[in-house]
């Protein structure tokens, strides 16, 4: 059976592409639909369904753009209300795809409609499972996202039921069906996933903590729960805009694709309430930036975080990026609904120092001369790494404000004294400085290769206790 697994690193992110003479299905696609629409010409197939496990928190589906281009037919599970034009299915119905088949198996736990997707070959015999968030690699989703969008709910409710769909639905299968999840490592959906993106569902019931045979519900629901961080402010909204519709991805990006000269730009974000989003690596941003903007580099895990750092979904965005990059910025923000970028910087930043406006600049240093800091004990030290890597390993006397928490805790760190910012290799910490000029402080500096860079030093070892002050 043909199964094709179309994943995309930046949002830890798994569709799937089936056909079967010349009927072709998607599950669980990204905002962009071209790619799938490649595909399926390269087959000179016909997009007949496209399947969603759920209704998405961290990203927003492309579901409703390819029911408009191809007019295939979107289908959701069991108890699923969308807004738009969909067929929700029963538990156990079966769609035909050419000489395929695709059972329906619904799996309430991550969202109450969750739903997973048997795969069966043209002989009858069942391939695979396309699993959605009820079963990764190594976890299942997290129990807590439906529950903010949902009131009645809770955590504890929704984890009880994942083990019923678990124990009752999944794991009675055979062994040798391959388990083909909607993420991998990296994904905010669950805490323990892989970094392998398919497995079989016998080896899973050996490896997977969830999926112990001697696992009481009471023990699972403790287990699940435990560690689970607050999720991302911006999965509610990408709940609501993959269950009540979007606007068209054609349209977003045809408004975000304005070109501005450095005047332009100017007056436009004099003229409004832009936020002026810098996509560039952090060494270059360091060295010349339009000031008050925000470094989120492309380099990284910028769509996520734009969504955790970006409150409002609604913001107007203006974009800095490197030349020809501006198409892939615009397009990872309207992944997860930020859908409202006006224009980009056009010539890049390149442009606007050739036009001798205004830019201000950020200090970086090396972890070689942070020891010298260290060891005079003249700077609070900033990790702005997650809590989790901060309690595993850390800089003796270290301040820990994961960034996603920065600006809710500003008022601990004074102005007037100075500081060092880091996080693991230096991406992080430099959208914290970016974010702390924005809030007007200047006395302080980024390290340049973060903790793995201090780690190799003598820092690590010297005992430095950070000001109370701080504490």
């Amino acid at each position: 059976m043909k199964v094709e697994q179309i994943y995309t690193g930046c949002l830890a992110h798994a569709a799937y592409y089936i056909e079967s003479k010349g009927e072709a299905a998607i599950f669980d696609p990204l905002r962009e639909v071209q790619p799938y629409l490649n595909r399926a010409q390269k087959d000179e197939a016909q997009i007949k369904y496209v399947f969603e496990t759920h209704f998405h928190a961290d990203f927003v589906s492309g579901h409703l753009d390819l029911q408009k281009k191809t007019g295939a037919k979107i289908v959701f599970g069991p108890g699923a209300k969308p807004n738009y034009d969909a067929i929700t299915a029963e538990d156990g119905q079966i769609f035909k795809l050419g000489d395929y088949q695709i059972k329906v198996i619904h799996t309430p736990g991550h969202t109450m409609e969750s739903t997973t997707y048997l795969l069966i070959d043209e002989t009858g015999k069942e391939h695979g499972l396309i699993t959605g968030d009820t079963l990764f690699i190594g976890d299942v989703g997290r129990p807590d996202l439906a529950q903010h969008v949902v009131s009645d709910l809770t955590e504890e409710k929704l984890a009880g039921h994942l083990y019923d769909s678990l124990r009752n639905k999944i794991m009675p299968l055979n062994d040798d069906l391959i388990v083909y999840p909607n993420h991998g490592a990296g994904s905010a959906c669950g805490k323990k996933m892989s970094k392998e993106t398919t497995d079989t569902l016998g080896n899973q019931k050996k490896t997977n903590y969830a999926l112990r045979a001697d696992m009481s519900k009471e023990e699972f629901i403790k287990e699940l729960l435990d560690g689970l961080t607050t999720p991302p402010g911006y999965f509610p909204k990408n709940v609501l805009m993959n269950i009540q519709g979007y606007e068209s991805f054609d349209k977003v990006k045809h408004n975000a694709e304005n070109p501005l000269t450095p005047d332009e730009f100017e007056a436009v974000a004099n003229a409004s309430q832009a936020l002026i989003l810098d996509t560039r690596n952090a060494n270059d941003f360091a060295k010349a930036f339009i000031p008050n903007s925000i470094n989120i580099g492309l380099d990284g895990n910028y769509a996520p975080w734009v969504g955790e750092l970006i409150k409002d979904i609604d913001q107007e965005i203006l974009l800095v990026t490197d030349e020809g990059k501006h198409e892939e910025a615009i397009t990872r923000l309207a992944r997860v609904g930020y859908d409202h970028a006006i224009g980009y910087l056009k010539g890049g930043m390149e442009s606007w120092i050739y036009a001798e406006k205004e830019v201000d600049t950020a200090t970086r240093i090396s972890a070689e001369e942070l020891e010298t800091i260290f060891k005079e004990k003249s700077a609070v030290l900033i990790d702005v790494r997650k809590k989790s890597e901060y309690d595993a390993e850390h800089v003796e006397g270290s301040l820990n404000i994961p960034l996603n928490t920065l600006n809710e805790h500003l008022a601990e760190i004074p102005k007037e004294k100075p500081f060092v910012v880091f996080c693991a290799g230096g991406y992080r910490s430099m959208i914290a400085s970016s974010i702390l000029k924005q809030r007007g402080y200047d006395n302080f500096k980024d390290v340049v290769g973060g903790f793995n860079a201090i780690k190799q030093t003598d820092v690590k070892t010297t005992d430095y206790v950070c000001p109370s002050t701080l504490l």
